[in-house]
């Protein structure tokens, strides 16, 4: 009886265990004025993108697409570069857009482009730590971008190709995605 009752024991905790790591995530999108929290919160993360190579759907979407996807999601990005342009920003370092994430209230997260409009999929970074953790994050990801919660929402970004040596308003407004070339814009 005694070893019957430990041998269901265990039976359960297994379960229990087993069926945890097949629940969504909690996905808390970081906002604009919560930045230097994160920072400090994660300022001794070692920071990786292992994990997150799994291909899904949305590895294999142009990055503009993906953009106007987390906006319906998520709602603004957490900066943009426009946020960046004046505190010590460089060239090299031109992105259009990060989201930067808090997953089951201890794992950070950040979202980016690549390439501005001119790819596809996105960037993922997260902490080393909780590297096991990623697929799920990602799948989870995938499945709220595809899903109704990520049907495209209009959106107006600048980006700075150091490639092109060029300036880029792009946007998903009217049904239309657009990257139209212009000067450096005034922040």
């Amino acid at each position: 009886m005694k070893k019957t009752g430990l041998t269901l024991l265990f039976s359960l905790i297994w379960l229990t265990t087993a069926f945890a790591q097949f629940e969504d995530p909690e996905i808390r999108k970081v906002e604009y004025n919560e930045r230097a929290q994160f920072q400090q919160r994660f300022a001794d993360i070692n920071w990786t993108g292992q994990g997150l190579y799994n291909p899904t759907t949305i590895d294999r979407i142009p990055t503009i697409e993906l953009r106007s996807r987390l906006q319906a999601a998520f709602g603004n990005p957490t900066q943009t570069i426009s946020d960046l342009i004046n505190n010590n920003f460089r060239p090299g370092k031109a992105i259009q857009f990060e989201y930067w994430f808090i997953i089951d209230g201890e794992m950070p997260l950040m979202i980016l482009d690549l390439d501005g409009p001119f790819e596809n999929g996105l960037v993922y970074v997260g902490a080393s730590r909780f590297i096991d953790m990623m697929p799920q994050v990602k799948r989870t990801l995938n499945r709220m971008l595809m899903g109704e919660e990520g049907n495209p929402a209009e959106f107006s970004d600048y980006f700075f190709s150091p490639e092109r040596d060029q300036w880029y308003l792009v946007q998903y407004k009217d049904g239309e995605y657009t990257r139209e070339m212009i000067s450096r814009p005034r922040f």
